[in-house]
């Protein structure tokens, strides 16, 4: 587990699927900027299981237990090498309230601390500006604009492509405790 001071990230575990297809089935929840998709429990199992790209999905808790969201990383392969990529989403109710930034900073944090790795990176539509605050809160860098990165609810979407480097970085900002 990964402690903050507001919220804990832990990793997903099987006992989870029911309420991760029942966040990633909920247009609410996803938002009006990610991709609209229905999750069986069986989906989010596979997903879980899925380590192509070494997914690694968190539980985004807040320190009385009560799950409020999800934060993820991945690699994505570059032609040298791999880079990290993170993702997240809170519940509605939740939102604008420091948590999203708190839990991306943890995963900055770990993340910096755990691999030898230079670069994460983040996308977010181009319309989320809740997402872009939260990345340019932590550090990270707007790099430009894929275009037509996702189709989602009938439409091609361009995304902001964001990242923040170890240099950047320099130390953990809220990384107190590791479990």
């Amino acid at each position: 587990m990964l402690e903050g001071k507001n919220v804990n990230l832990r990793v997903a575990e099987k006992e989870d699927l029911p309420l991760i297809a029942e966040w990633f089935s909920n247009p609410e929840f996803m938002g009006e900027y990610n991709i609209l998709r229905q999750w069986s429990r069986v989906d989010a199992e596979w997903f879980l299981g899925k380590n192509q790209f070494e997914m690694k999905l968190f539980i985004i808790e807040k320190k009385n237990g009560t799950k409020i969201g999800y934060i993820n990383h991945y690699h994505v392969l570059h032609p040298d090498r791999w880079f990290h990529e993170i993702g997240y989403a809170l519940i509605p109710s939740e939102r604008n309230k420091g948590y999203c930034s708190e839990a991306a900073k943890l995963m900055v944090d770990y993340l910096f601390l755990s691999e030898d790795i230079d670069r994460i990176q983040a996308q977010t539509d181009i319309r989320n500006v809740g997402s872009q605050k939260v990345l340019e809160k932590i550090g990270f860098k707007k790099e430009g604009i894929i275009r037509k990165a996702f189709f989602t609810r009938g439409e091609w979407r361009d995304y902001h492509l964001y990242s923040i480097l170890r240099e950047e970085w320099k130390e953990p900002k809220t990384l107190t405790k590791t479990i």
